[in-house]
């Protein structure tokens, strides 16, 4: 299980500098391959939130129009309160106070 941490580390490592280059595929591609490796990785939740949203955001509707209900990740005929219990739930996962990414 050791080794599998070790390759986990190392993908989520990995997942880490492709954010920082604005490569959001390939950087979701590796964070959930350290996700599968070895689910506790610290910090996995946050980078697989933020890589989601971020191309989320990449995918425009109707010439620049954002989809946002693709960018909370919920449907599109949603209730109010899940939307905002969605809201709610990225706002405090991708704080930037609390998040380093």
């Amino acid at each position: 299980m050791e080794c599998n941490k070790d390759e986990a580390v190392r993908a989520k490592q990995l997942a880490e500098s492709r954010m920082q280059r604005g490569q959001f595929v390939e950087a979701l591609k590796f964070a959930n391959k350290a996700k599968k490796m070895y689910a506790d990785v610290d910090n996995i939740a946050q980078i697989l939130a933020i890589c989601e949203v971020h191309i989320a955001a990449l995918n425009k509707l109707y010439c620049s129009e954002m989809d946002w209900y693709r960018i909370l990740q919920t449907e599109r005929l949603s209730e109010d309160a899940i939307i905002k219990k969605q809201y709610r739930k990225l706002a405090l996962l991708l704080h930037p106070d609390k998040n380093k990414f």
